[in-house]
């Protein structure tokens, strides 16, 4: 394995410790244990390929789909499974965008010193 590939696992596993990692991993086990989510991240989902369908065949959606979409949505936004995910979510996209930060400054430096090994 290249030595670059063997750092970017090395990166994975360390990824894979921190407590962010660990906590969306935990957050998705609850919601997909979560019965009420489960059902309404169905409708959800049932309402959004009714919606599209119409949408692509030139059509406004009708009231009643809106409503009941809308509905589906509050609901879902209230649900404290799917609450406590999406903060576990945000939190580990903050952690990885400051690895992407730091990937970047590196790439920056690894261009500065531009030595090239045959």
């Amino acid at each position: 394995m290249t030595a670059h590939l063997e750092k970017a696992r090395d990166l994975g596993n360390s990824l894979g410790g921190t407590a962010e990692y660990g906590a969306v991993k935990r957050a998705i086990q609850a919601a997909d244990e979560d019965p009420d989510l489960v059902t309404v991240r169905a409708e959800v989902e049932k309402l959004e390929g009714t919606i599209q369908e119409s949408l692509r065949t030139g059509k406004e959606p009708d009231t009643e789909t809106s409503t009941a979409y809308e509905s589906a949505v509050g609901r879902l936004q209230a649900n404290a499974s799917y609450q406590r995910l999406v903060a576990a979510q945000a939190n580990f996209d903050k952690l990885m965008a400051r690895v992407n930060q730091a990937i970047a400054r590196g790439m920056e430096e690894g261009e500065q010193r531009r030595i090239i090994l045959a």
